[in-house]
């Protein structure tokens, strides 16, 4: 059982090691077997830095490791930083997940290094260390383990042409292969060069089915490690002919063939044309046409899970604006040159964030330049959902849930089979057709800015800016709360503007603020402090996630993410698979948090203080309480105590301040940290809202005459401007809180519901063909197998853009 915040902190604020000898490893003076712990003579927290409370031989025993990420396919060498060991020992196990094993080792300067094993999932793996061959572990740490998508490509081996390989045996496709490494990755002087096959077997959607990784056969041993290789393609024997789809894997000559969690270099997962048998090079439209009806028989057995994915957003503006949903699909994004190579005429595609409950399949979604939807019912260039999604789905592990493979069985081998290799594209199409947007709903849109100004559910518009920190939302059925922490503003000594000029900026194309331009930066007197406050920081929980933060760094104007109060980096990974949710931070200012619910949290940097937007999709009707409001398309109650009670929609200011106050947080459900001594003695031993602090009620705000021509330039109309430049006499807040409104008004309009997609009736089994394909069809341009094949897909595929990678970019 946890021990409740008050006591915590007390125990942390008393225990601080000091000068004396070690402790011996497993006593409570000691880390070891305690990393997270807060109890003993002393913490094994991550909060225990800030605090001075840390035992001693914590950075022993509670690792940080670097690098801290790597492919699920495992191979990745990492080394255990602050830890040294006082001679070179083979008898290091690193054990993931308390079940899987690596070799580890020590070098000649004491260092500790570890190997990644295969995984079948994506996030944050608990390992732990072994120092004495495996017969204790009593240091830990985590290991990140992403999509193979999202490693560097300093971390893989290369299929040259990566096309040229997954045609390898049709028409007009023969000759040499080659691959190429990074020699400075895998530091050996000889390697090997092996194939690796993946399947899932087993009767689908029961306890029999599973998914495994196998050694198949070498294609080279013992070789110099020059970073490349060349070889020409034979058939491969027939007891290999069942595995369709595989990655190549680079490992020193020393390892012996097939050997697992060795330091690796991996190819991406592609179409193993390259090695099928002799009847594919013989007759390759044959054989991929018999593959396609073996598929499409298989389906009609299987469930149908279109329909648990949720329907497309009417809109592009819906699909970019529903970021708790959708996201970005790696194929097809507008923000990297909306290279769409398997859905030309699309600008931009997302992909549905969770997968569906009960088959763990994803959606798909693409969209003209004109924001309308591209729809298979009219073209091959339409967007088609998948039965394996390709981000998996937790518990992962198991099909069809392992990340980006059990996709590529299901949704990208069957592509190839009856679109890229066989004319067979509309079987395909009919069992992946696009869905319209009758059914979609727009999420729910509440944000909080500025002073901070609030805009509920419901549209309410109000000014609370208390101190302390506040519950924003709370919602039963899924139990998700967001948390926020408001505080003043101090001016720095000598500076003209309240940060620095680090913050001074608008939004991209709402022009720049200039420490040069006079009339935005206002004067404030250096040391003194505002009667406005802000939010610093925002916690989000759902149910048993994890709970994520982000938060101001001190001094910095910059964002800090943790999790679980932990400090997260991102120079490495910036998605992350965690407990319950993903996050994702593309952008240095902004923070996705995107929750299992279909919930989404966006929390941002503009101007001196955070800024949040919440999205909520229609289930949360009637379920939520907290400053953002009551969601049930009514304003009248939006200020609601916890007693239930609601303020009338005009109250006062000063009344509302009772509103804002009453939704203070308790110490006992603090999602938030306190890792300093400030943060301990201002909101854990002070009071949640502090009613010492005085306020400025907007019904009192006017600003000075000497301001109120440049007020009234900036601001016009919009009163939140008005207010944070009375409360804060600085017109830069001011305009940053009017771009912050702004904002919250486009997203708003993104959001409202568009005319449906609907697809127009076509007869049975005809294909509507795109762009220069459907010109070569009505040119009566004749292909193997006697009809008309979509060129367009097999011509505008390009190496490397395999159809599985779909990753948020």
């Amino acid at each position: 059982m946890k021990p409740s915040l008050l006591p915590w902190a007390l125990l942390l604020l008393a225990t601080r090691p000091g000068p004396g000898p070690r402790p011996a490893a497993g006593a409570q003076g000691s880390c070891a077997h305690r990393c997270g712990f807060q109890d003993g003579l002393c913490s094994c927290h991550p909060t225990c830095f800030g605090l001075a409370s840390c035992c001693s031989d914590i950075r022993d025993f509670c690792l940080e490791i670097s690098p801290y990420s790597g492919s699920i396919m495992g191979g990745k060498a990492f080394v255990v930083q602050h830890l040294n060991w006082s001679s070179p020992t083979d008898s290091v196990i690193c054990s993931f997940k308390e079940s899987i094993q690596t070799r580890g080792f020590v070098d000649a300067s004491g260092r500790v290094h570890c190997v990644s094993p295969l995984l079948y999932e994506t996030g944050r793996i608990p390992f732990s260390l072994s120092m004495d061959n495996g017969r204790s572990f009593p240091r830990s740490g985590t290991w990140l383990a992403v999509h193979p998508s999202k490693v560097s490509e300093s971390e893989k081996s290369h299929l040259v042409n990566e096309t040229r390989w997954q045609y390898y045996g049709t028409a007009g496709t023969q000759g040499n292969l080659s691959l190429t490494w990074n020699t400075l990755t895998l530091p050996t002087t000889s390697v090997s060069i092996e194939l690796w096959g993946y399947e899932e077997t087993g009767k689908p959607y029961s306890q029999e089915w599973t998914a495994a990784w196998s050694y198949l056969y070498s294609l080279a041993t013992d070789i110099t490690n020059s970073g490349s290789f060349t070889f020409t393609p034979k058939p491969a024997a027939q007891n290999y002919q069942r595995w369709k789809v595989g990655a190549l894997r680079i490992v020193s000559s020393k390892q012996h063939a097939g050997e697992k969690d060795v330091h690796a270099l991996w190819s991406n997962e592609h179409a193993l044309a390259w090695h099928l048998g002799d009847d594919f090079r013989a007759d390759p439209v044959a054989w991929a046409r018999a593959q396609c009806l073996a598929w499409e028989e298989l389906e009609d057995q299987l469930p149908n899970f279109l329909e648990e994915v949720p329907d497309c957003p009417c809109t592009l503006a819906q699909a970019r604006a529903d970021s708790g949903r959708f996201q970005a699909d790696y194929g097809c994004d507008l923000e990297h040159g909306s290279v769409c190579t398997y859905h030309p005429g699309a600008v931009h595609c997302v992909r549905s964030v969770q997968a569906s409950p009960l088959y763990g399949s994803g959606q798909q979604c693409c969209y003209t330049a004109a924001g309308t939807q591209l729809l298979t019912a009219d073209s091959t260039s339409g967007s088609t959902p998948d039965r394996g999604h390709d981000w998996g789905a937790p518990p992962y592990r198991v099909p069809p849930r392992v990340p980006g493979l059990s996709h590529w069985i299901y949704d990208v081998l069957s592509f190839y089979y009856c679109c890229l290799w066989a004319p067979e594209c509309p079987r395909y199409m009919r069992r992946r057709p696009s869905s319209d947007c009758r059914s979609y709903r727009p999420p729910r849109l509440a944000s909080a800015f500025g002073d901070p100004h609030f805009v509920t559910f419901d549209g309410t518009n109000f000014t609370f800016n208390g101190r302390g920190e506040y519950v924003l939302l709370e919602a039963s059925g899924t139990d998700l709360r967001v948390q926020a922490r408001a505080q003043t503003r101090m001016t720095p000594e000598g500076e003209a503007g309240p940060w620095g000029s680090g913050w001074l900026r608008g939004l991209p194309g709402e022009g720049a603020l200039s420490r040069a331009d006079p009339v935005l930066l206002a004067p404030l007197i250096p040391g003194s402090q505002d009667r406005g406050t802000g939010l610093t920081a925002v916690a989000v929980q759902e149910g048993g996630s994890d709970v994520v933060e982000v938060r101001l760094r001190e001094g910095a104007g910059a964002l800090q993410v943790l999790v679980n109060q932990e400090v997260l980096s991102f120079e490495e990974q910036s998605w992350m698979d965690l407990k319950g949710m993903f996050l994702s931070v593309t952008v240095a200012d902004r923070v996705s948090v995107m929750l299992s619910s279909g919930a989404g949290v966006e929390v941002s940097v503009q101007g001196p203080f955070l800024s949040v937007a919440v999205l909520l999709p229609e289930k949360f009707l009637t379920h939520t309480r907290g400053l953002l409001g009551t969601l049930n398309d009514d304003p009248a109650d939006d200020f609601t105590l916890r007693s239930g009670q609601a303020l009338p929609p005009g109250s006062s200011s000063r009344e509302l301040s009772r509103f804002g106050a009453d939704w203070a947080v308790e110490n006992a459900s603090s999602l938030l940290t306190y890792d300093s001594k400030s943060l301990v003695d201002s909101f854990l031993l002070g009071p949640k809202h502090d009613p010492s602090f005085l306020p400025l009620f907007p019904e009192e705000t006017a600003s000075g005459p000497s301001l109120e021509s440049e007020v009234a330039e900036l601001c016009g109309d919009d009163s939140f401007c008005r207010f944070d430049v009375a409360a804060t006499g600085s017109l830069s807040v001011g305009n940053a809180t009017r771009l912050l409104h702004r904002r919250h008004l486009r997203h708003a309009q993104s959001l409202q519901p568009g005319l449906s997609s609907v697809p127009r009736p076509r007869p049975s089994g005809v294909l509507r063909l795109a762009g220069p394909a459907r010109q070569r069809a009505q040119a009566g341009r004749e292909l193997p197998g006697g009809r008309h094949r979509p060129l367009r897909l097999r011509e505008r595929l390009q190496p490397g853009r395999g159809r599985g990678q779909h990753l948020p970019g």
